[in-house]
């Protein structure tokens, strides 16, 4: 049986006329065999769910490098935010939520150890933008080198969740909007777990405008993105909550991202990358066989091995080509 049909009739039946239908996907790069149970967008996000690349992001960064404490957020708990707030907007918009889903899931796959403090140690050499490597991670450095072979509207969605350009899709953009509300909101409140800031610091016109608890902040952001985009080919906020949102990041790059606390560790994490950089730059030879090819200068094949390393791979690396060993007599 062809249990997916199913699918594709409660999609045309209850999907906005704007959503992303899976049988509507431009493709793969390579056609795959028909798969009876799930759709397109079901197989991607379950080929990035299985991948390596997803297991990595438990062990990396989100913001605060190194907390001591089990409840910091982590690269990973990011992403699952991120497919939580994701998938509440698109299904109230009928949008389609494998399409949203798979699209959060990868989002941030080629992020680098030390999250940011790493994507800049990296910008000092050569041009490197997560949103790129994330790309660039689905596409040729998965499966060794193979890449994942995604659909057309999972890679842009990954490709425009940052930076310039905007989605193809309205999942996507969605996408790009939830990240946004979920590292405001999560970092916000690990910074008051971490001591950084208080609840009462907070400016009164953000606790007036999204509310005083994390729950409200996100379901305030959530439901002006509904209510602004119902029923248009588009994903809006309100001018108020657009302007709100960004003054809120801005409060927060002023007081918890640049706050010497939170970034106490942060020049020595730029300064490791910087030298694991250099180092397999000139020791092609000591990277794993995976990344030693000539399609590719060595400087982006690098960039490729580092942003597959984990926090902790980052440190015994650089412990491996930096500390004496132990000498004894064979």
């Amino acid at each position: 049986m062809d249990y997916k049909s199913t699918v594709y009739e409660i999609q045309d039946k209850y999907l906005s006329e704007f959503a992303c239908k899976d049988k509507d996907t431009r493709g793969r790069a390579k056609p795959l065999p028909a798969c009876p149970m799930r759709t397109e967008f079901q197989r991607d996000r379950d080929r990035i769910i299985h991948s390596k690349a997803f297991r990595r992001l438990k062990h990396k960064t989100q913001v605060f490098l190194s907390p001591e404490g089990d409840h910091y957020r982590t690269r990973l708990t990011h992403t699952l935010e991120v497919s939580q707030i994701a998938r509440t907007v698109s299904r109230c918009l009928r949008l389609n939520e494998d399409l949203t889903e798979a699209i959060a899931l990868g989002h941030d796959l080629g992020h680098t150890p030390y999250g940011h403090a790493g994507e800049r140690a990296l910008g000092k050499f050569t041009h490197f933008a997560h949103n790129e490597q994330s790309l660039r991670m689905v596409d040729v450095i998965e499966n060794n080198g193979a890449g994942m072979n995604l659909t057309f509207e999972v890679r842009d969605g990954i490709l425009h969740h940052t930076g310039g350009g905007t989605a193809a899709t309205l999942e996507g953009r969605v996408v790009a909007l939830a990240d946004r509300i979920a590292y405001i909101n999560h970092d916000i409140d690990d910074a008051i777990r971490g001591g950084i800031i208080t609840s009462a610091d907070i400016p009164k016109r953000f606790t007036d405008m999204f509310g005083d608890t994390h729950s409200k902040r996100i379901s305030a952001m959530i439901s002006d993105i509904i209510k602004a985009s119902y029923g248009k080919n588009s994903i809006e906020q309100s001018a108020e909550f657009r302007d709100g949102m960004n003054e809120l990041r801005a409060y927060m790059f002023d007081n918890v991202y640049t706050s010497p606390n939170a970034k106490s560790e942060e020049k020595k994490a730029i300064k490791m990358i910087e030298y694991l950089y250099l180092y397999y730059c000139d020791h092609e030879d000591e990277m794993p066989e995976q990344f030693v090819y000539d399609d590719d200068p060595i400087e982006r094949r690098v960039c490729d091995f580092i942003s597959t390393m984990t926090d902790r791979y980052a440190v015994r690396a650089f412990e491996e080509v930096t500390v004496p060993r132990n000498w004894s007599k064979l």
